[in-house]
């Protein structure tokens, strides 16, 4: 799955278009290597995302195309 589609699907970035926007920007690494909007996301991968002057760091427990709200932080946990 890619990064963007990720980050929208697990909810941690609300729109599809700003998780893009922060790909673009060089704000998301996985595996310590910038991630464009179109990086694949597999099971495991370590995802840093900067917002401003906070890092938040996650595991990547899960990859589904389709989630519910309730079932969205299964797919990810914070390190």
């Amino acid at each position: 799955m890619r990064i963007d589609k990720f980050l929208k699907v697990s909810r941690i970035i609300k729109r599809r278009t700003l998780a893009n926007e922060a790909c673009s920007k060089e704000r998301v690494t996985i595996n310590g290597r910038i991630a464009k909007p179109g990086t694949e996301v597999n099971v495991g991968d370590i995802v840093e995302i900067r917002f401003g002057d906070k890092l938040t760091r996650l595991k990547v427990l899960k990859v589904t195309e389709h989630v519910k709200k309730e079932e969205s932080i299964e797919m990810y946990e914070l390190i």
